[in-house]
């Protein structure tokens, strides 16, 4: 009896592929499909960024995937420092990381509508509409999610399915159609190599954002100790192939004195396929975009959740409903989200893009540092090998964060300071 009832538990469980999504589905958002636009007046010295920040993000999912072989706990970042550097360095960290992600919610849900503008004009010549588009968006999967963790995560693996569909037409077509003529020059802004490779490894690193997530929710996988460092190497992998070729398939698609104030250039480059090419490419997009709203919006109860177990959090906070889902959590993240939506709006797409993107990039990036500083304390007696990739690691996001710019830096650093008073005055919870 016992074991049926073991069996029926694990069948719940999230398995590789829905691991692998998980973090697929968060990368692989509205960063592959605005980010030709953001990086175009770089020229093509943003190839090397990609290159750079490819490489240092296979290197931090495997030092993660190393941290997660660890622990069954849920909580990712958070279980991490906690387990090195103690509660309040832990607490920090997740505040840090819930603001990384109610940001990419945001963020996310603007290149949506971005996208949706393109073929609805009504939507795109309105920012009152944009803002209720994409918070309607946000509610819709926040209800998916609140259902069950389950029905989150399999919405997850379907989207990622579908989103593959426009990349990889996009990567033929810019074999076929496209002109190397078209590619920027080499770096236009005359900048030094190191100061543009910086600055665009900041913004290609937002990309990446999302390859730890399949780390979060580790109490609900399926023998995590295994399956979630071959899901999150796997899915990094997948994930730097595909947005190398994506993108320099859009740069030879499309000129780049039209790509630079584009805000659809993936839409632009399938222009040789005509109408049938245009919804087809804005269909995936859209798909694609959603999608990982939803696997942020998954994730955005799970670091709450973490701290109110700990008690670091107020307790309804850990609550789960009859699916598993931090039903409490989610509803916070999301108004939350829903909140910056309708101040960033008055930017302007693309200035709000680039800032929360470059916001939730450096709220991801400190948690990813410490990160690789627990695995260098753990390791410290017993591995030279992990102490130096994890010295690797920490050497590129120090490059990545000094990319940001000094308002980001110090706004970023303010926000997850005033995580402190939060601590202190309220102490831990009961």
């Amino acid at each position: 009896m016992s074991n049926k009832s073991n069996l029926r538990t694990n069948k719940k469980k999230i398995g590789f592929w829905k691991c692998w999504s998980i973090s697929v589905g968060v990368m692989i958002g509205s960063g592959v499909f605005l980010l030709p636009s953001v990086l175009a007046p770089f020229g093509s010295v943003s190839f090397l960024g990609w290159l750079v920040t490819g490489s240092a993000a296979i290197l931090i999912s495997l030092i993660l995937g190393r941290l997660s072989s660890r622990t069954n706990r849920s909580g990712g970042f958070y279980v991490y420092t906690q387990d090195a550097f103690g509660d309040l360095p832990a607490f920090l960290i997740a505040w840090g990381y819930w603001l990384a992600i109610v940001f990419s919610i945001t963020a996310i849900s603007t290149a949506f509508v971005g996208y949706l503008g393109s073929i609805i004009p009504q939507i795109r010549s309105s920012s009152l509409m944009q803002a209720f588009t994409a918070s309607a968006l946000i509610w819709t999967f926040a209800a998916i999610n609140i259902r069950s963790l389950n029905s989150g995560a399999k919405t997850q693996l379907v989207t990622v399915i579908l989103k593959l569909i426009p990349l990889i037409v996009i990567i033929f077509l810019g074999i076929v159609s496209g002109s190397v003529n078209n590619i920027p020059e080499f770096n236009p802004q005359g900048k030094s190599i190191f100061g543009a490779i910086a600055s665009t490894a900041l913004l290609t690193m937002w990309a990446f954002i999302g390859l730890e997530a399949g780390t979060v929710a580790a109490a609900d996988i399926s023998n995590p100790k295994k399956t979630i460092p071959k899901a999150i190497l796997a899915g990094t992998i997948t994930v730097t192939l595909v947005y190398i070729f994506a993108t320099a398939s859009v740069m030879m698609l499309v000129p780049i004195e039209v790509l630079q104030y584009s805000e659809a250039p993936f839409l632009d480059a399938a222009s040789p396929l005509g109408w049938f090419g245009g919804i087809l490419i804005t269909f995936g997009v859209l798909i694609s975009t959603a999608g990982s709203v939803n696997g942020n919006i998954l994730l955005s109860g799970q670091m709450p959740m973490a701290l109110a177990i700990d008690g670091l959090a107020p307790k309804i906070f850990s609550k789960k409903n009859r699916g598993g889902s931090p039903s409490i959590s989610i509803i916070f993240s999301c108004i939350v989200s829903s909140i910056l939506l309708i101040l960033n709006y008055q930017e302007g797409l693309i200035k709000a893009f680039v800032f929360l993107i470059s916001m939730s990039t450096l709220c991801t990036l400190l948690p990813y540092a410490i990160s690789a500083m627990a695995e260098i304390k753990a390791s410290r007696k017993s591995s030279n090998l992990w102490i130096s990739l994890s010295l690797l690691s920490l050497a590129y996001i120090c490059v990545a964060m000094f990319g940001s710019g000094l308002k980001v830096l110090l706004w970023g650093f303010a926000l997850i300071l005033a995580g402190l008073p939060i601590y202190y005055l309220n102490g831990k919870y009961g």
